[in-house]
Parts: C-alpha cells; structure tokens; sequence
C-alpha cells in the first residue's frame, strides 16, 4: 500500500494496518495521519441512443394525447391561418423537439398571424420584437435602472426584463438589425438564459424563439452568420398560396369575421411532451443513414459525392445529425409512434440540412439551389 504526507506530498511504502496512525514525514520532519486511498471511480455508465426505452403504459398513452392535441390544435389555427400546411407542421415539430425556426417568405403571407394564433392554442406568453437598424441589445434583453425609494431618498438598480422573457419570442425581420444585436440572441437560444450586468438571468420554459427574414430584399440587411443560422433547428421556406387559398383568405380578412382560439395544450403538458420526445426509439440502421446523409455533405469527406465536391463549400456539421435526430423522434411522435423510421428522417431533412450547406460559386454560376443539392442527397444516400 503506498501512502503520502498530506503536507509534502512525499510517498511512503506501508500496510493497510497503518491507517489512522500518525507518523512523522523523513522529508519534511512534520506529523502526519495516514489517510486510507478512496477506491477508485467506476467507469461512467454507457448509454446508447438506440437503446431500447422501456414504454409505460401511461407513455403510450401521453403518446395519443399528443396526436390527439395536435389535430385539435390544427384545428384552432385553421380558424385564423389558410393554408401553409407543411410550414405549421414543421414548426409543431420544431416546438416539441424544442428547437428554434427561422421562416423564409414574403411578407403578407401569414408568418406572424401562424406565430401569434399559435401561442394562443398553447396557453403560452407571447411577444414580438421588430428588428430595426436602430434596435440595441438591451432592447431584447432588458437593462438595470436606478431606482430612489421616495420615503428613505435610497437609490438601488432594478432589472427590467426585456421582451425576450417569454415563452415565445418572434423575432420579426430579424436580418435588418446589426450584428450585436442579433448576438444578443445566441446566449437564448443555446443556454435559454440571459447575461446582464454580469448575473446570468434564466428564462422561463418552454422557450421557442420563431425569427422571419424577408429573401427578396437584401439591401441594408445584415445577413446571420453561420453560428447563429446554426443554431435555428429549422429554416422553413414559406411561399404564397394557392388560389383557392388566396380567395379564403380574402374571404376572412376583408369581412366582419374575428376567429375564437381556444387553448388546447397548457405550459406544462408541452415540457412533459418535450421530455417525452426524447424517449422514442431508433434503431441503428435510421442513426447510420442519418450519419451518411450528414457526411455525405461535406466536401472534404471520402464519402461525398461528386456533385458534393462540384457544387458546395462546406456541408452540415454535427449540430445537424442532432436535430435530423429529434426531429424524426418529433415527427414519429406527432403521429402516434414511438419507433423513428427513415421517412421521419427525410420529412425535416430539407428543413435541417438547408440552411447547413454552403453552395460554392460553381453552384450559384449553374444556378443551384440548396433545395437541389439536399434533394440530391436524399436520392445518393441509401
């Protein structure tokens, strides 16, 4: 048994009989208490994602209160929103996977009415932030005052919570603000807390953060770099409707009518069906297509294919494996599932890997698109 001076450090031969004993130290000359050597840690316990989770009764049965929730709460936003039906779908996805989604549309096309009605449906508070050049980060986070007591003539600071302290955040036109502010978002959206004044500030949950870009106007607009885009687990293309569509929506917005959401889902019930998202089952070979299709992307890969190396700069990084991940896991419980299958995975496939992949100027020369280049994907990768 080997022990050691606690003032020292000098390492001594012994038995484990001497524990306890008190010995003087040959090297530096003071007394010291040999102290029995704590076992060593176990290992860390292995876990593996495609383990097998074991599926109460009471899951299954939360599993088709979720379905159930979700038809009805398609219901309450066909009240006020017309059309736009894979666009609600994958932010339903994005919010129980609790993730954040960019949307990409024109405006009038509905964006900020989905976000809004949405909230409503979810018993969930609900702001809006309207990004301007002029916009500065204390206007989203909140800043310190200085307070005076009127009684005691006391001054103390008090913090005023910006609009960011919510359960869902839209961020509106969120590329026409600068830089700094768009940072002021990142500590959010990954820690879902908030720095000011040196005290970290913890947000209430869930916290969903729902940011609109207009893609036809670029002029005066600050584009998100690519940290921020990555952190957005979906960006979803929104386009304008179809003409029966169109003639619905003038139907609602240009007469006396005024839609009643009723909430269907309370605060707690979506944090409980978060949690439970994270339990569906995948198994090996869904992980091992999903690894390609990642891989597959990026240009510096053995395995990438040739349009790959022809026509991107840099492809998805792990950050995109995670979220094709849950958002199969989201949509396999959004239909009463709890087993994840590849066509889970390709549904969000073009919402997660599009805004990840960099086409390269020979792309953009040839005129091709993200949406071609993760369509390619799709139909590479077996």
């Amino acid at each position: 048994m080997k022990f050691e001076c606690t003032h020292c450090g000098q390492r001594f031969d012994g038995e484990e009989s001497m524990t306890g004993q008190s010995f003087s130290c040959t090297s530096c000359g003071k007394e010291f208490t040999v102290v029995a050597k704590a076992a060593p840690a176990a290992a860390a316990e292995k876990y593996s994602m495609t383990e097998k989770a074991e599926w109460r009764k009471e899951d299954l049965q939360k599993i088709v209160h979720l379905k159930e929730a979700n038809d009805r709460i398609m219901v309450q936003l066909r009240k006020a929103l017309v059309g736009q039906d894979q666009v609600v779908r994958l932010v339903m996805i994005s919010l129980f996977g609790s993730g954040h989604c960019l949307l990409m549309g024109v405006p009038g096309i509905g964006k900020t009415l989905l976000v809004s009605t949405l909230s409503s449906c979810l018993s969930l508070k609900f702001k809006r932030v309207q990004f301007t050049p002029d916009l500065m980060p204390s206007d989203i986070t909140g800043t310190e005052v200085i307070q005076e007591d009127k009684n005691t003539g006391e001054r103390s600071f008090r913090f005023l919570e910006g609009p960011i302290f919510t359960n869902i955040l839209l961020a509106d036109e969120i590329n026409r603000t600068p830089p700094k502010t768009q940072a002021a978002l990142l500590e959010a959206m990954q820690e879902h807390q908030v720095t000011v004044g040196g005290q970290r500030r913890k947000l209430d949950e869930p916290f969903f953060v729902l940011a609109t870009q207009n893609p036809i106007e670029q002029e005066g607009t600050y584009p998100l770099p690519e940290a921020q885009m990555d952190r957005f687990m979906f960006q979803v293309n929104v386009g304008y409707p179809k003409e029966s569509e169109e003639k619905r929506i003038l139907d609602i917005t240009t007469s006396g009518y005024k839609a009643q959401i009723e909430a269907v889902l309370a605060r707690e019930e979506i944090l409980e069906f978060q949690q439970l998202v994270r339990k569906v089952n995948i198994g090996d070979d869904v992980v091992d297509y999903i690894l390609r299709l990642v891989r597959s992307s990026r240009q510096s890969e053995a395995e990438a294919p040739e349009f790959i190396r022809k026509w991107v700069s840099w492809g998805a990084g792990p950050r995109a494996s995670q979220y094709l991940v849950i958002g199969a896991k989201a949509v396999a419980i959004l239909d009463g599932r709890n087993e994840v299958t590849r066509n889970d995975v390709r549904e969000v496939a073009h919402a997660v890997l599009g805004h990840r992949i960099q086409p390269n100027f020979a792309a953009e020369a040839e005129g091709v698109t993200r949406v071609k280049i993760v369509d390619e994907l799709l139909n590479t990768v077996t």
